[in-house]
């Protein structure tokens, strides 16, 4: 670093630090939503495992039922 008086030292590690701040950012995000896009998923699955096992449900008829009372 002496030979290389010139460089502004800790401006370089500042910049290095912010840089491994945001990836680190990124990285939890990125798990974060990956939690959420699993907790969907597990929901979405629970749901139609209901709806499956009762065959004479039909999704078409049940909307049609509630626009039929909104009117």
């Amino acid at each position: 670093m002496r030979k290389y008086s010139h460089i502004n030292w800790s401006e370089i590690a500042r910049n290095a630090i912010i840089e491994r701040i945001k990836i680190e950012e990124h990285i939890l995000n990125e798990k974060i939503n990956s939690n959420l896009l699993k907790e969907a998923i597990e929901i979405q699955d629970r749901i139609r495992s209901k709806t499956s096992i009762n065959k004479s449900w039909s999704s078409t008829e049940e909307i049609r039922k509630w626009r039929e009372t909104r009117k």
